[in-house]
């Protein structure tokens, strides 16, 4: 893997931990500006990180940060932490959609405002972080905008046992099957990117199956080295895809995996969403 973004600049979404902040810190070990576009301004007793410690990440890696406190939900707040990202920069060439909210229950279980913030935070929000980016993005010489969502697979299994939250994350991949197309003729990139395995965050650790999963998971950096490949592509060469992270590494000369595993020799647990027949790379997960 080649190529560099220093003097880039990305806003990303979630970014002050997860994959988020590991997208985030790749590209400033390149010397890219990054804006850390998220919630948590003071330390939260579940979770760590905030925009702040994530800058000073940022920064220790290479890069410029810009810790910007943004509500994805909010419209003044995403548009003017895009407009000061650009002014601070002098302009924008990528954009991360990545912050997300899960909820993994049943209609029945389902209170409506969590369907709502779901809604709100992952369908609505990227389309309202890419909308607005779009003016800045126009001016970029290889401009990209990355979902983290999945392939639109449409099998009952991925929408049965958590209706809502599916219908959110397919809401952000429908947003780049659309975007795709109406953005291609001004050369700007709309892709998907989404893990074929568990990845160790935050959400994997609180929510869905705590220490074990952890072990059991790949870490953030597997779809920072992704994404950083796929903002190295042209983008008029490569959009509207829904990439699984080690099928694109692969089919960019990556052959070893082994240095993504939170822990080896303990097999590799299977995220949501990958449609069957999707076979990894030669000994990917082994």
């Amino acid at each position: 893997m080649g190529g560099s973004l220093k003097g880039k600049t990305l806003f990303i979404t979630g970014a002050s931990r997860g994959i988020g902040l590991a997208i985030g810190l790749r590209a400033a070990r390149d010397g890219a500006n990054v804006a850390i576009a998220a919630k948590t301004d003071t330390p939260h007793p579940k979770l760590e990180g905030t925009i702040h410690t994530a800058a000073a990440a940022i920064e220790e890696a290479g890069g410029r940060a810009l810790p910007l406190v943004v509500d994805v939900r909010d419209e003044d707040s995403v548009a003017a932490a895009i407009a000061r990202t650009a002014e601070a920069f002098g302009g924008l060439d990528i954009v991360v959609n990545n912050a997300s909210a899960i909820s993994l229950t049943p209609t029945p279980q389902t209170e409506m405002k969590r369907f709502d913030l779901m809604h709100q935070i992952n369908t609505r929000g990227t389309y309202m972080v890419s909308k607005y980016a779009i003016p800045y993005l126009e001016k970029a010489q290889n401009p990209h905008i990355l979902m983290l969502s999945p392939p639109l697979d449409m099998q009952e299994k991925w929408f049965a046992p958590h209706l809502a939250y599916t219908l959110a994350k397919f809401g952000m991949s429908l947003c780049v099957l659309g975007l795709s197309g109406e953005l291609r003729g001004r050369g700007i990139a709309v892709n998907a990117l989404w893990p074929r395995t568990t990845i160790a965050t935050a959400a994997v650790s609180n929510l869905l199956g705590g220490e074990a999963l952890m072990q059991a998971s790949r870490t953030p950096e597997i779809m920072a080295d992704a994404a950083h490949e796929l903002f190295m592509k042209s983008s008029r060469a490569i959009t509207g895809r829904f990439l699984i992270d080690d099928t694109f590494l692969h089919e960019n000369g990556v052959t070893d995996f082994s240095k993504y595993r939170v822990t080896p020799g303990v097999p590799l647990a299977p995220d949501f969403f990958v449609p069957d027949g999707n076979e990894p790379p030669p000994n990917a997960l082994a």
